[in-house]
């Protein structure tokens, strides 16, 4: 049987962690509004991206980024080295492995926390540092231009990104978007192409040079933003983590209760048991 003062340090030592987990939690929220209006998207300007691409027909070049066949598949997953965030890197790793796993692709992984799912598998793959919030472009910059230099080295293929996204302070779901071939990518929507005969567009560089600067400009606002949808993503699943935490320790700390009176309840017997048992000796 546990001493009560034992019992007593264990119940103090959960309320103060409760109280911080309370906090933590309070945390979270309030950057996952903060960032959550900060986050901006340009799929407007890009929306129009597909008509223009019709309308220069890019897709007769015969570029290697619209036609990546015969080269390796590649996979970006994109996971977090921050903490308190549950399962949500092993929901992103696990569908990430099955998409590379389809085309026995390569992985390229964003975060560090990555790299031990990546491990177990037979899967060649490659490590970027966790996102940070304020270098977040740098590093979108970065992933963007090993990326083009792969495919435009025929290195890499069709390529798709996994990544989480937050539903809302209290869900997430994992996504999976296609980059490559580009001439397909699910960020191309297109709207009714202007009356303009293709021939009739005065270009003063190549097509293929046009396109490569579209996509160069491209995929590193798309990271960009994808990072900063991540980060919600990640900041929903700390919160959700920590009130499950907090469920626990609330729990814990009502057996400890129970635990504790119920010894203090039995001494308080025992002791007045031996009194009572003294006087009639006494007497």
């Amino acid at each position: 049987m546990r001493l009560l003062s034992a019992i007593k340090k264990d119940m103090d030592f959960n309320l103060n962690l409760y109280n911080l987990i309370e906090v933590l939690k309070e945390i979270a929220i309030a950057q996952y509004k903060i960032l959550e209006k900060k986050l901006k998207t340009f799929d407007e300007v890009f929306n129009h991206l597909g008509t223009i691409f019709d309308l220069l027909q890019v897709g007769n070049t015969g570029h290697p980024l619209l036609n990546p066949a015969g080269r390796q598949a590649g996979v970006i997953a994109l996971t977090s080295d921050a903490g308190l965030l549950g399962g949500l890197n092993m929901s992103v790793m696990s569908q990430a492995i099955k998409e590379a796993d389809k085309v026995k692709g390569r992985l390229i992984i964003v975060g560090e926390k990555g790299q031990m799912y990546a491990q177990e598998t037979d899967l060649p793959f490659i490590v970027f540092k966790g996102v940070k919030d304020e270098t977040r472009f740098e590093q979108a910059q970065q992933l963007r231009d090993y990326v083009l230099a792969e495919e435009l080295s025929g290195k890499l293929g069709q390529l798709k990104i996994v990544y989480p996204v937050a539903l809302s302070i209290v869900s997430q779901q994992v996504k999976t978007l296609q980059l490559f071939p580009f001439s397909t990518a699910e960020h191309l929507q297109r709207r009714p192409a202007p009356a303009i005969a293709a021939n009739g567009v005065i270009l003063e560089s190549a097509v293929g040079d046009i396109l490569e600067y579209w996509i160069h400009l491209f995929l590193a606002q798309k990271f960009y933003q994808i990072f900063g949808l991540s980060r919600l993503a990640e900041l929903s699943a700390r919160y959700n983590h920590l009130e499950t935490s907090k469920g626990k320790i609330d729990n814990l700390n009502k057996e400890l209760k129970l635990q504790y009176f119920r010894q203090r309840h039995e001494m308080i017997d025992k002791n007045i048991r031996e009194l009572f048992c003294a006087r009639l000796a006494f007497k």
